[in-house]
């Protein structure tokens, strides 16, 4: 199986954690389109989803599923979407797509995080996939300059705005040993919206596909 087919493979596998009648909360990424074309096979069993960003909100409406907004809704028991990186203890790094503060904040509201992903997504220590952090543009620099005292090699990402209107510094090199710790500081940096370290709020679930199939694990097994 290609890297796509296995992709598809964990999407699929998150179809059966869909709780019926109920909204289900959708992340963003080419994993997560498998899932959200999956998941109009069973519209009608469903009140509908609220999305983490705009290119997922339009996804979902072609497929005539309905998209809430969040303050529209009283709970989402499941949350689906990808990650970038993760590690044993489900902590991730998210946000390759530009989307992780709509993400964190849908994370936030869930009963349950499922993450969908490929078996090359899975890594002992976070840290080699860049952090992204959502800045306020005027703070730009001021951001960078403290990123880059964590140790970090710092980028700002060419040519795109988030759903936000705001912009992307990646951060290259960076040692991560705890990762709850690191994103609660890189938070506190005044200009920061917030970055893709899912530490504080990790996955509950992770469908991980490999050549083999699709494995389930729950946090702490």
């Amino acid at each position: 199986m290609n890297q796509d087919e296995l992709k598809r493979a964990a999407a699929l596998a998150a179809l059966a954690h869909v709780v019926r009648g109920a909204v289900v909360g959708v992340g963003t990424g080419s994993t997560v389109n498998h899932f959200i074309d999956g998941l109009a096979t069973m519209r009608g069993e469903i009140a509908g989803a609220v999305s983490s960003s705009e290119a997922s909100t339009q996804r979902l409406s072609a497929l005539g599923i309905p998209v809430f907004a969040l303050d529209e809704v009283e709970s989402i028991p499941v949350y689906v979407d990808g990650a970038d990186e993760i590690d044993g203890s489900f902590n991730m790094i998210k946000g390759g797509g530009g989307a992780l503060t709509r993400e964190k904040i849908v994370a936030a509201v869930a009963e349950r995080f499922v993450c969908i992903c490929d078996a090359s997504k899975r890594v002992e220590r976070l840290g080699h996939f860049p952090l992204p952090v959502e800045v306020v543009p005027m703070a730009r620099a001021h951001v960078a300059r403290q990123l880059a005292k964590l140790g970090g090699r710092v980028v700002e990402r060419a040519d795109f705005v988030t759903d936000n209107g705001n912009l992307i510094l990646d951060v290259h090199d960076l040692t991560i040993d705890d990762p709850v710790a690191l994103e609660s500081e890189v938070d506190h940096i005044a200009g920061v919206v917030t970055n893709g370290l899912f530490a504080r709020r990790g996955a509950d679930v992770l469908l991980l596909a490999t050549p083999q199939g699709v494995r389930s694990l729950a946090r702490g097994d």
